[in-house]
């Protein structure tokens, strides 16, 4: 089975015209803005312009990818993906959070306490 991309490939080779070339790269920028769905970048395409000619190229591509399967393809965007892939937080790992979080506000306590004693121990010392 090609993919969409393959199929635009094989279109330039068969139709190496310059209006058809133009056509095909008007899709190929309109599959970037729509995550390779074919289907919307036609549709974004609708209202503009087509060179003289690449219409054909347009059916053409539509009708080898329908057949294909690859005109409605649905990549998930990457917030959409991470999401997918995330796991529900259960309370052993808020515990394990508190516990690190109130291990490092101690370092960071007992570090600020230490800097006061130098600097205390300095001041006095040179007075």
């Amino acid at each position: 089975m090609p993919t969409l991309y393959e199929i635009i490939d094989d279109l330039r080779r068969e139709h190496p015209t310059p209006s058809a070339s133009r056509t095909l790269d008007m899709v190929v920028a309109e599959l970037g803005a729509t995550q390779d769905n074919l289907r919307e970048a036609l549709k974004r395409l609708e209202g503009r312009p087509v060179p003289t000619g690449g219409q054909q190229s347009l059916e053409e591509l539509q009708s080898r990818a329908l057949a294909a399967g690859v005109d409605d393809l649905h990549v998930p965007r990457p917030k959409e993906e991470l999401e997918a892939n995330m796991e529900p937080i259960d309370e052993s790992q808020i515990g394990i959070a508190v516990l690190l979080g109130g291990t490092a506000a101690v370092a960071v306590i007992l570090a600020l306490v230490v800097v006061g004693i130098g600097l205390n121990q300095i001041f006095h010392f040179v007075s």
